[in-house]
């Protein structure tokens, strides 16, 4: 239970969230009230998105992150179940846990109100969670505090680090924190509206000049581009069954990229298998509730490889 004697291959922080996933005929005006369609309670975030994807996957991993007394037991003993490694994961007094509700009209636009919990004020609880991160090949840093992570990045020594402010781009990061943080790092994950906000913050035109070995930029139905060193790489999108909610899709790339990475795979295949896994989340309401086995998101991968250009 937890994998806890297993080196991590993978270190993921983030926000372990309870989310509440809507559906709505159309978003309200001000001062009006619409029905809900379907509503859906399922365990999220971004770190439990993408750490407990990878683990499913196969590869070793640690969540390092901290939630209230009150988070759900059931979503812990699912956490623990895909045998994810636990040293880092820590329940804290005084907290309630992260909670997002995330609203989708009938075109999957999404709105979303997000309580960030203990992760989005780590620095005040005086717990350092560095102990999986310092022995992992791969960390990589979702959402939480800057100033916290950041901390973390200059703990840790002979890891690939990856950035990955998400939703938060836009919120607290900025031109002042970001910089710092990518100076530590050696890759970058985002999408294209959260790229031109970094874009900003690093005084570049096009984020795939930021200074990092690695950029990865995700633009929905269209696939996304890569530039490894200094080779450019398109990587298509791998077709779903069905789209019923794009929820959590982002983090699941990021699992099928590490979980590739850990079986040998070079990037930009690791990248083709993460378009592939991301195609069966979005094929159910729910990040974490349509996960593939490494056998069928390989097998879904497969077609798709020799179109990387």
């Amino acid at each position: 239970m937890g994998g806890r004697h297993v080196k991590p291959f993978l270190s993921v922080y983030g926000h372990v969230t309870v989310d509440q996933i809507m559906t709505v005929r159309k978003f309200p005006a001000v001062g009006t009230t619409e029905d809900v369609i379907t509503a859906t309670t399922t365990l999220g975030g971004t770190g439990t998105n993408i750490a407990l994807t990878a683990a499913r996957l196969g590869c070793p991993t640690a969540l390092c992150a901290m939630v209230g007394n009150d988070f759900p037991q059931a979503y812990e003993d699912e956490i623990r179940a895909s045998g994810m490694i636990m040293d880092d994961f820590r329940r804290l007094e005084g907290y309630d846990s992260s909670k997002a509700i995330v609203v989708n009209d009938p075109s999957l636009d999404q709105k979303v109100l997000f309580y960030a919990g203990p992760q989005g004020e780590a620095d005040k609880t005086g717990v350092m969670l560095d102990s999986m991160a310092s022995q992992s090949e791969h960390v990589h840093f979702c959402t939480g505090q800057p100033s916290y992570y950041m901390s973390i990045m200059e703990r840790i020594q002979g890891a690939s680090i990856a950035m990955d402010p998400a939703q938060e781009t836009h919120r607290i990061w900025n031109a002042d924190n970001f910089p710092k943080a990518l100076a530590m790092a050696d890759a970058l994950f985002c999408n294209r509206i959260e790229g031109e906000s970094l874009s900003r913050y690093v005084g570049v035109k096009d984020i795939f000049d930021a200074d990092v070995g690695l950029v990865v930029c995700t633009y929905g139905a269209e696939g996304s581009v890569a530039r490894i060193g200094d080779e450019k790489v398109r990587i298509p999108a791998v077709n779903a069954d069905r789209v019923v909610d794009v929820t959590g899709a982002g983090d699941s790339y990021r699992a099928g990229y590490y979980a590739a990475l850990y079986r040998g795979y070079d990037a930009p295949e690791a990248l083709v298998v993460a378009a592939a896994v991301a195609s069966f989340t979005v094929e159910k309401i729910g990040a974490l509730t349509n996960t593939p086995t490494w056998d069928a998101a390989l097998e879904r991968a497969e077609p798709y490889f020799k179109e990387i250009s």
